[in-house]
C-alpha cells in the first residue's frame, strides 16, 4: 500500500513536472520571437531606405537607351516605376527642378538575347539579359556614385522575343528596379 501511493505521488510530481517544462519551452519560445526581432542590427531590411537627413529631393532623368537591340517601353517604363518606387518607399520629393539634391540617371547598356540550355540538338531556353549603368549625383555633397545592374530573364526557346518581352515585361520591370533601388538606397 504504501508503494502504490509512493508511485501515485511520483506520477503526480512527474506530470506536474512535464507541464512545468512544458510552459517553460512555450515561454522561451515566445520570448525569443517577440524579442528577437527588436534586438537585431537592421542591416537586412529590404524595405527601409538608408537617406541622409540633409537630402530632401530627388530628380530621376529618364533613363536613355543605348543597347543594340531597343525595346521602346523599358526605358519609360523603367523611369517610371523607379520613380514610383522612390516616392512611396522614401521620405524624399521628386522634382523635375535642376536644383534636386539628388539627380538619378541611367542608360540601358545591354539587351541582348543568348542561349541559356539545349536539348536534343535543339535550344530549349533562351536567355534575355538586360544591364542598365545608374549615376547618382549628389549636389549638397559634389559626389558621383556609378552602379552597373544586370538581369537575366530565361524562357522557352519556342517562343519568339517578341512574345517573351510581352511576357517577361512585368517581371523584367519589377527585378530590374528592385535591383536598382536597393543599390542606391542599401549600398549592396
Amino acid at each position: 500500500m504504501i508503494l502504490k501511493n509512493e508511485n501515485k505521488r511520483h506520477k503526480k510530481q512527474g506530470t506536474r513536472f512535464k507541464s512545468f517544462v512544458k510552459f517553460g519551452m512555450l515561454f522561451l519560445v515566445l520570448c525569443s520571437l517577440y524579442f528577437l526581432p527588436s534586438t537585431s542590427c537592421n542591416i537586412y531590411k529590404f524595405n527601409e531606405a538608408t537617406v541622409p537627413d540633409s537630402i530632401k529631393t530627388v530628380k530621376v532623368v529618364q533613363f536613355l537607351n543605348r543597347a543594340r537591340y531597343v525595346n521602346p517601353q523599358l526605358s519609360p517604363r523603367l523611369t517610371d516605376k523607379l520613380r514610383q518606387k522612390i516616392v512611396g518607399q522614401t521620405r524624399l520629393s521628386q522634382t523635375n527642378n535642376d536644383n534636386a539634391d539628388w539627380e538619378i540617371s541611367g542608360t540601358i547598356t545591354d539587351y541582348s538575347l543568348s542561349t541559356s540550355a539545349i536539348s536534343g540538338q535543339r535550344e530549349a531556353t533562351n536567355r534575355l539579359s538586360v544591364s542598365v549603368h545608374i549615376v547618382k549625383d549628389s549636389h549638397k555633397e559634389d559626389k558621383r556614385d556609378e552602379y552597373d545592374v544586370t538581369r537575366s530573364f530565361e524562357f522557352s526557346a519556342s517562343k519568339s522575343l517578341q512574345q517573351a518581352e510581352s511576357e517577361k515585361a512585368d517581371e523584367m520591370i519589377r527585378a530590374l528596379t528592385d535591383e536598382i533601388f536597393n543599390r542606391l538606397f542599401s549600398n549592396w
